[in-house]
């Protein structure tokens, strides 16, 4: 028998790390070039799914290059606002390199909204508009709450954003607190269309769906040169939006293709033109012309999430924030 200590964070604690949007953009970009140039381990994330539309997964990971190992168990379950819990829960385990103890366990929240905004962010910065100026939001929830302050620091254009949602309350709460973050107007719609109709960039945030039934029509997008990225896999927007882009990247195609197995993507997957982090380090060219209408639909990695929880760990540590707990 040995004694073991790890250090636990609260979702408050890894907030009160103070993380800034500009460092995660920068360790996710990072952990994005490591991806791509093949200096990672990531194995396809197992799952259970213990009711309709739910599961939990396991998301483990190794960048030798950021000294980060861990693992991520996250669960989705879609109703649980109904018992007034955030849909996406579950914690980040970190484990040290050199004898495998682990060193520290947080909750994965806010980690994993952050990390999902700032790839939707790093995406924005190569393939929307420079000039774009209208942002359609379709579900006014954590993500996409998060996804609009991280475009906001990458889209210094944007003068409105479009906000749908089934929950009028959710609504009102996103243009109450989200308004300081761009300089034009949000305002609340009464519907789908009315979001996208005049779009420069789409976000949405609903159900993942093992069976999608896609409710945000292609006929509704009205504009050309329109940045694509529905956080939902394919389970908002329809067959004929994915198969009509001129650039279709995702984060990881070899999970992408997992995920097809599972139900994504019924009608086959679309033809890959890179996974982002080859448009990140310039193998790749973002976006060539101002027609190009262009997505990413991101499965979600396990390397964006330890190696954002790496750093967090190190400023709680800095800042002397955390339990110490005995294993």
């Amino acid at each position: 028998m040995y004694d073991q200590r790890f250090l636990y964070l609260t979702q408050k604690d890894v907030i009160e790390a103070g993380f800034g949007v500009d460092e995660v953009i920068d360790t996710i970009e990072q952990a994005l070039i490591e991806h791509v140039e093949r200096r990672v381990e990531m194995p396809p994330k197992p799952g259970v799914h213990p009711l309709p539309d739910t599961f939990l997964h396991a998301m483990p990971a190794y960048v030798p290059n950021m000294q980060s190992l861990g693992m991520k168990w996250i669960s989705c379950f879609p109703e649980n606002y109904k018992h007034g819990l955030q849909q996406t829960l579950g914690i980040i385990a970190l484990n040290d390199i050199e004898t495998g103890i682990l060193y520290s366990v947080m909750d994965c929240a806010w980690i994993t909204a952050q990390r999902t905004a700032a790839i939707t962010a790093i995406a924005a910065k190569h393939l929307a508009r420079e000039d774009s100026e209208v942002l359609a939001v379709v579900g006014a929830g954590v993500q996409c709450r998060a996804s609009l302050i991280f475009l906001s620091n990458v889209m210094p254009n944007l003068k409105r954003v479009q906000v749908y949602d089934l929950n009028k309350e959710a609504v009102d709460k996103f243009i109450r607190d989200l308004s300081q973050y761009i300089e034009g107007e949000i305002v609340a719609v009464d519907t789908a269309q009315k979001a996208v109709s005049d779009c420069d960039i789409y976000v949405s945030a609903t159900k993942v769906l093992s069976e999608p039934q896609p409710f945000v029509k292609d006929e509704w997008f009205k504009n050309e040169g329109v940045f694509y990225a529905p956080l939902e896999i394919d389970s908002a927007i329809e067959w004929e939006t994915i198969k009509r882009m001129d650039k279709f990247l995702t984060d990881d195609w070899k999970q992408t293709n997992y995920f097809a197995t599972i139900g994504c993507f019924p009608n086959g997957l679309p033809e890959l033109y890179a996974e982002l982090g080859e448009v990140v380090n310039g193998a790749k060219p973002g976006r060539e012309n101002a027609k190009e209408n262009n997505m990413i639909i991101a499965v979600g990695m396990a390397i964006e999430d330890i190696t954002l929880a790496k750093k967090i760990y190190e400023r709680a540590v800095e800042k002397n924030i955390g339990i110490q707990l005995d294993l």
